[in-house]
């Protein structure tokens, strides 16, 4: 099928460049973007489906690096509103313990439509929790996810260290070394597709250094080296870590990464909050990535990662939503504004630029998994994954003169248009081929049941 976009008002193609193209036409052939270019060099073309961009922007989507959609069952709560990290998870893993196949698909749908609704369409989610008796339902997410369109990363995570062994989630949330490695094997057969453009892969993912054991993370890095699949983890999200690293390991946390193996350039981190130079050193020579989580660290309290200082090395840099439950949304259009904004509290207005922010949420994120080579940006063979933001909206208005800019500068709450893989998933601002209500309903009815349980 070719589709044709024409008339659009700009294109921000994010490519190597940073081309900007002023009523511009792009030309998609089934899944992939064939041709782009300006209206007056547009030869007549045979096209199955016409769509006129006027008073638009279009832009390569957007890429989401971190991620835990069953929290979002549990936003908001009144009990952990104002808590920090450890104290919000000792809480909340009473709640997740009860968590099951029904509730993990219904989650994993309502947060990747919130996702897609501002602009996302490639995600990941990292799964580290599995509670007794619902051994399976990392399955349960992807069967979810795939109902929904977007080009999906899963992460298979794990925990194996219990509160009774020194960490600190229940020991009814965690699993064995071995059930894990299995596990491992089982979701990497069935769900890993390699192919170009695959809209389903996998990664592996143990939570943090205070849910797993040294012995779990070089196993964990052994069955990647194998397999040749990406790693993540949390890392150096609160002082609470870096002084259980210290106390456990004598080690910092970057310190001790690098002793076990795990700076190398398939790994990517989340919140990087608490380094130093000397840290940032290690992670640029080790060509990691990261997944910045402005709104959630702002939100548990846990300080302002140093992406300033990070920016120019050789961290590929993307951004994250994070667990709804510590964010309170899945809106990545907030975090594109808020990574610009943050780094301008602490290190001045000229930090971060607008259109730094978004090469973050758009090539940066592609960079962190390894897939700039397919999506990313807006040129001749990458894959069609393109959103639209109509100019004639009321939060624009008196922001024409600089439109891509005003995107992070002006509330943009909502994209008009988005196309993943060359489907049109988002027409007018609408889902063209799915009822949120629906989800809606089922997450609001089993977010109240698992509130109400313990």
């Amino acid at each position: 099928m070719k589709i044709l976009l024409k008339d659009i008002e700009l294109i921000a193609t994010f490519n190597e460049n940073l081309d900007e193209i002023k009523n511009g036409w792009i030309l998609i052939e089934n899944n992939i973007i064939k041709n782009l270019g300006k209206m007056d060099n547009l030869a007549e073309l045979k096209t199955d489906k016409i769509i006129d961009c006027k008073n638009m922007i279009i832009m390569p989507g957007f890429v989401n690096t971190h991620s835990h959609f069953y929290q979002s069952l549990f936003r908001a709560l009144p009990e952990v509103q104002n808590a920090k990290l450890f104290d919000w998870l000792s809480f909340l893993y009473k709640k997740w313990e009860n968590i099951d196949e029904e509730s993990i698909k219904i989650s994993s749908v309502v947060s990747t439509l919130e996702l897609m609704k501002s602009g996302v369409t490639t995600t990941v989610d990292h799964l580290y929790l599995f509670p007794k008796n619902h051994p399976f339902i990392l399955d349960s997410e992807i069967e979810g996810v795939l109902m929904t369109g977007i080009r999906f990363y899963i992460i298979r995570g794990s925990m194996c260290v219990s509160k009774e062994s020194g960490g600190l989630p229940l020991k009814s949330v965690v699993q064995n070394i071995d059930e894990i490695l299995k596990d491992y094997e089982r979701v990497m057969q069935l769900y890993n597709k390699t192919n170009p453009y695959s809209m389903l892969r996998v990664a592996l993912g143990p939570c943090s250094i205070f849910t797993v054991n040294t012995d779990l993370l070089r196993e964990t890095l052994n069955f990647a080296n194998r397999n040749n699949l990406l790693l993540h983890m949390h890392l150096c999200e609160t002082k609470d870590e870096y002084e259980y690293c210290l106390s456990k390991y004598n080690l910092k946390p970057i310190d001790y990464m690098e002793e076990i193996g795990w700076l190398n350039n398939k790994v990517w981190f989340a919140h990087l909050v608490h380094i130093n130079d000397d840290d940032i050193e290690k992670l640029s020579r080790a060509g990691i990535g990261f997944a910045h989580c402005p709104t959630a660290n702002m939100r548990l309290g846990d300080g302002i990662s140093p992406v300033f200082k990070m920016k120019n090395s050789s961290i590929n840099i993307g951004l994250g939503v994070d667990g709804s439950a510590s964010n309170d949304t899945n809106n990545f259009l907030h975090e594109i504004r808020h990574a610009m904004l943050l780094q301008r509290v602490k290190f001045g207005a000229d930090s971060i630029s607008p259109k730094e922010a978004l090469y973050f949420g758009t090539v940066g994120g592609a960079k962190v998994l390894k897939l700039d080579h397919e999506i990313g940006s807006i040129e001749q063979g990458k894959a069609a994954d393109i959103i639209g933001f109509k100019l004639n909206r009321l939060e624009f208005a008196g922001a024409l003169t600089d439109p891509i800019n005003s995107i992070v500068f002006c509330d943009s709450k909502n994209v008009d248009f988005s196309m993943i893989n060359g489907k049109i998933i988002i027409e007018n601002g609408n889902f063209i081929n799915i009822d949120p209500e629906y989800f809606i309903d089922k997450q609001n009815q089993i977010s109240k049941r698992l509130i109400q349980l313990n």
